[in-house]
């Protein structure tokens, strides 16, 4: 079943993003990954069938690999233990949905670079730097850094696009203290996750990590190293020096990147090839990086 937008009519909705939506669930949220893809901060009208599932199985498999490094929003992702509330609602939740803390999130997006590559290649092709942090010279697209760097971004409204920004600016925005837990913390999670993948022959170029408070303590929320918020290359195929073939939206985004869009909404339906390339690159990152397929218990 495709899911481009979920509807549960009794249960309040706080909000729509691009690809989750979240519901009140008392003293926690129902967050509902559905099958809708956004790039370039547009939300497409072409779902990709099964992304939520995956999504959801993929960010459960690493909530799990890296509690220790950090407590995370989870509370349970079976349907079973939902509020009663939720039950009619069962077969549309079903493998896509998570209940979780409520968390008062963090106004900065956590980004991670181990590889020069997207806006940070173009950013480094400009000023020889990244959110401010200078680079070595001669450095080539695609190419591993001297040290993976923490390189955060403000969090735009759907629609808007999110803006890269130094460190300080980041401090100004969350707080010495805070600042710095989510640079340490950020570090610490792609270090550990990249490691484990690098074995399982897939690098993580870069990823998107967000985090919130609960009662005072810093935790990890929203998504967690999903094919959405990270570039994921396959690492028999590594070659710096270009774009690299890829497990994530990549794959969209080259295709929109070949048409007249000017990247603003509303954005173009995807044809049934892409879609389809699309899902099954999904699907080879959650086989590769979780072992299982997605229909696996």
């Amino acid at each position: 079943m495709t899911v481009l937008e979920t509807n549960l009519p009794d249960i309040p909705l706080l909000h729509r993003g691009k690809v989750r939506d979240i519901y009140d669930a008392g003293d926690a949220l129902l967050v509902v990954a559905t099958d809708r893809l956004s790039a370039f901060d547009v939300v497409l009208p072409t779902p990709i069938p099964d992304k939520g599932r995956i999504l959801t199985r993929m960010s459960l498999f690493w909530f799990e690999f890296l509690k220790d490094i950090i407590p995370n929003h989870l509370i349970s992702a079976d349907t079973d233990t939902y509020p009663s509330r939720f039950r009619p609602y069962r077969d549309s939740l079903e493998g896509r949905s998570m209940l979780v803390k409520k968390a008062a999130p963090l106004p900065v997006e956590c980004i991670v670079r181990g590889y020069l590559s997207g806006s940070g290649w173009k950013d480094y092709r400009k000023t020889g730097s990244v959110c401010g942090i200078s680079l070595p010279q001669g450095l080539r697209e695609s190419e591993a850094l001297p040290e993976p760097i923490f390189t955060p971004s403000t969090k735009a409204a759907v629609g808007a696009h999110d803006e890269n920004i130094d460190f300080s600016s980041a401090r100004a925005l969350l707080g010495e203290e805070h600042a710095r837990a989510v640079r340490e913390s950020s570090l610490a999670l792609y270090r550990r996750a990249a490691e484990y993948a690098r074995q399982r022959g897939v690098i993580i170029a870069d990823t998107k990590f967000e985090f919130g408070v609960v009662d005072g303590e810093l935790i990890l929320i929203d998504e967690v190293l999903t094919p959405d918020s990270s570039r994921f290359w396959p690492a028999y195929s590594y070659a710096p020096g270009g774009p690299q073939p890829s497990f994530d939206k990549q794959f969209v985004r080259d295709y929109l990147e070949s048409l007249s869009w000017d990247k603003r909404p509303p954005g173009p339906e995807l044809p049934a090839e892409i879609v389809e390339k699309t899902r099954e690159r999904y699907l080879d990152a959650l086989r590769l990086l979780t072992g299982k397929d997605l229909d696996a218990q």
